[in-house]
């Protein structure tokens, strides 16, 4: 026969303290001398005890839960985002439940209800949007909502990014600078606000110098799709002299193609330049030229948001573009005179 759970009142029993000394000692910030806490952890152990986190949500009206909604792991710069997320949110008192999701819309809302059963305090969409019918819901519940490296039109959601059009801009700058006249584009899944924003920048920095896009493929942020959107761009009779990337994850799988399969040297025949600066990136058999995404900075900007957003009740959304550098290494041909 299965041992019933020890309570609080065991506890407090066998310590030798009240109930609500043990209520204390679990809480965290909660005020209780360390003579006290020691007795009732001591006394916690022998029993087996753990407070019951869910429980307590429902007298508190807090889960301490963060639901985190996330695409793309194959993309390295998400699993580097949702650690420092994770690590960020834990250190202020939350636990993260994490779902994977897919593009579709039905996919992502039939997610977000299953989060609004855990009843969290608040929600993180990373890479993916959101319905207009679920945002009304989340306001309607209190929950915030914030748009992690993603940013749509409903003017009810905060959204940090980094500064994806004047990133792209910086790029068209950067090849134009190197004296490259066939300048392609691979694009991510056309609609996300990161792949668009970063495309017209680098459009409208080549339309500042009166040049037109070369050549144009979609790799939809995949692998195998930006190995086939390379194949169909170089297979060609003239071929770009320089390629901009929609992300870093897209990038090294056009590098590969161009070398193993149509005999290129990067940065001798082609140029390819990417967007993120994920770690691999920075491996000397890659050494890829890309505009780095300010991690460190949006993440403490999403979990400010949340905290505020969360402690104050005041939900007043907010819209943080932060400014990444181009980070300049052996991929792309570097212009006479280029500040390294």
């Amino acid at each position: 026969m299965a041992r019933e759970a020890a309570t609080s009142l065991d506890v407090a029993k066998l310590a030798g303290v009240s109930q609500s000394a043990v209520s204390r000692v679990f809480t965290p910030g909660a005020s209780v001398s360390p003579r006290m806490a020691d007795k009732v952890r001591v006394a916690a152990d022998a029993l087996g005890y753990r407070p019951n986190i869910l429980a307590r949500s429902l007298i508190t009206g807090r889960s301490k839960i963060i639901g985190l909604v996330v695409a793309y792991f194959e993309n390295q710069f998400y699993p580097e985002a949702v650690e420092k997320l994770s690590h960020a949110l834990q250190a202020e008192g939350y636990h993260v439940l994490i779902f994977m999701a897919t593009l579709t819309a039905d996919n992502v809302d039939q997610l977000l209800e299953e989060l609004l059963d855990y009843q969290v305090d608040g929600i993180v969409m990373a890479s993916v949007s959101m319905s207009s019918e679920l945002t009304t819901r989340c306001c309607n519940a209190g929950i915030p909502v914030v748009l992690f490296n993603r940013s749509q039109d409903d003017e009810r959601l905060s959204a940090v990014t980094s500064e994806n059009h004047t990133g792209g801009r910086r790029v068209a700058e950067f090849l134009l600078a190197g004296g490259h006249q066939r300048i392609g584009y691979i694009a991510g899944w056309e609609g996300a606000s990161t792949q668009r924003d970063r495309e017209q920048g680098f459009l409208d920095g080549l339309a500042d110098a009166g040049v037109s896009l070369f050549a144009r493929e979609v790799g939809n942020f995949h692998f195998d799709l930006t190995q086939q959107a390379a194949r169909r761009m170089f297979e060609k009779p003239v071929l770009p002299d320089a390629v901009f990337v929609a992300n870093d994850h897209m990038a090294l799988a056009v590098m590969e193609t161009v070398r193993s399969e149509f005999g290129l040297s990067v940065p001798e025949d082609v140029s390819v330049v990417g967007y993120d600066d994920v770690g691999l990136a920075s491996w000397p058999s890659f050494a890829l030229t890309t505009v780095r995404q300010p991690s460190n900075r949006m993440v403490d900007e999403t979990v400010k948001i949340l905290m505020t957003q969360i402690s104050t009740g005041k939900f007043k959304p907010r819209r943080v573009a932060i400014d990444g550098p181009l980070i300049v290494r052996k991929s792309a041909r570097i212009p006479e005179g280029w500040p390294l």
